[in-house]
C-alpha cells in the first residue's frame, strides 16, 4: 500500500479455512494480496494447535506480526513497520463473551513518539443467543472509554478502532444500506429465533440492538460514515454474507466502529467479495490518510 495510505482489513475467514491447509493457504494469500497494515481476524480455530503453529505460519505468510485471542476465536495481524504493541488487554476477554476478542493498545509509529496511541479490538458477537449478543455489545462500549493519563498529566480517552462479525443487523436508515429481511424470509427456524427479537407488540424484529448501543456509546458505523460523506458511495454498505434459502436475504454482519475522532482519517471502505468456495464472508476493507492519522493522534495528545 502507499506510505500516503493504511489499509484496514477485517475477516471472519470461515473456520479459517476449515482446517483445510489448501483453503487456508488461499486465504492467507488473498490477505496478503492486498497489502494490509491491519488485519482483524474472526474463526482461528485450532490456530493454537502445537504452540500456536498455525497461527505462527499464518503470520509469517503475512509478513505481519499476530496476536492470537483466546480459545482461537479472534486475532490481529500487525505490520511491523508501521505499528507495535503497548499493551494487550487479555483480562477483558471474558467471561461475559463467549468468543473472546483480541484487544490490544497500539502506537502508530509514523506518528511519532509524542502521539496518542489507540485501541484495535477484533470480535465476534455470539450466534446464537440474541440476550448473549446484547450482553457482549454492552461491554464492547467499554472500548469507548479507556483512558490514559499523558506526560503533562491530563487524562485523555484512547480513540478505538473495532471491527468484527456481529451476527445482527444494522440500525436501518443510511441511504444504500440493505434493506432488513422479513422473519417469514428465513427459512431456518432455530436462525430465525437467533436473529429475531419480539417488538413492543409481539411482532418479531430483526436484532439491531447491539448496533444501536455501540453507536450510542461514542462509536460510528465506519462504512455508513463514509457512504454519508461527499466522497463516499453506497459500496459501502454491501453485503459481508450473501443470501441464501434458508438464512434469509443479503446482510450486513460484519462491521468496523471507530471513536468519533479517528473518522476524519477514513478516506475509503469498500467490501471485496469472496468466491463462496473459499468462505461464506467478503473483505471488508478501511483505508486510513496516513497523514491524517498521524495529526489527529498527535492533536489528541
Amino acid at each position: 500500500m502507499s506510505p500516503n495510505h493504511l489499509t484496514v482489513i477485517s475477516w471472519n475467514f470461515e473456520n479459517n479455512g476449515k482446517g483445510d491447509p489448501a483453503r487456508r493457504q488461499a486465504g492467507d494469500e488473498l490477505l496478503k494480496s492486498l497489502n494490509p497494515d491491519l488485519v482483524y481476524r474472526q474463526e482461528l480455530w485450532k490456530a493454537d494447535a502445537s504452540g500456536r503453529t498455525i497461527f505462527r505460519a499464518q503470520a509469517r505468510a503475512l509478513g505481519m506480526h499476530g496476536e492470537l485471542g483466546g480459545d482461537s476465536c479472534t486475532g490481529l495481524f500487525i505490520n511491523p513497520r508501521r505499528f507495535s504493541v503497548i499493551r494487550d488487554w487479555a483480562e477483558n476477554r471474558g467471561p461475559q463473551y463467549v468468543l473472546p476478542p483480541t484487544a490490544l493498545t497500539l502506537r502508530y509509529e509514523e506518528a511519532g513518539p509524542d502521539a496518542l496511541p489507540f485501541l484495535a479490538v477484533s470480535y465476534h458477537l455470539n450466534y446464537a443467543s440474541i440476550t448473549q449478543r446484547v450482553l457482549e455489545a454492552e461491554w464492547l462500549t467499554t472500548w469507548a472509554d479507556k483512558k490514559v493519563t499523558t506526560p503533562n498529566g491530563k487524562s485523555v480517552t484512547l480513540p478505538a478502532l473495532i471491527a468484527g462479525d456481529n451476527n445482527s443487523y444494522p440500525v436501518p436508515g443510511a441511504a444504500g444500506d440493505l434493506r432488513l429481511p422479513e422473519a417469514g424470509e428465513i427459512k431456518n427456524s432455530p436462525h430465525r429465533v437467533h436473529r429475531f427479537e419480539p417488538g413492543p407488540d409481539g411482532t418479531l424484529l430483526p436484532q439491531t440492538r447491539p448496533d444501536a448501543y455501540l453507536r450510542e456509546a461514542g462509536f460510528e458505523d465506519v462504512a455508513r460514515y463514509w457512504a454519508a460523506t461527499p466522497n463516499g458511495t453506497p459500496a459501502a454498505l454491501s453485503r459481508t454474507v450473501n443470501a441464501t434459502e434458508s438464512h434469509g436475504p443479503d446482510t450486513r454482519i460484519d462491521r468496523a466502529y471507530a471513536t468519533h475522532e479517528l473518522l476524519p482519517a477514513v478516506d475509503k471502505v469498500d467490501v471485496i467479495e469472496v468466491d463462496p468456495d473459499l468462505s461464506d464472508h467478503h473483505i471488508l476493507r478501511i483505508r486510513l490518510n496516513a497523514g491524517s492519522l498521524a495529526e489527529i493522534l498527535n492533536n489528541a495528545a
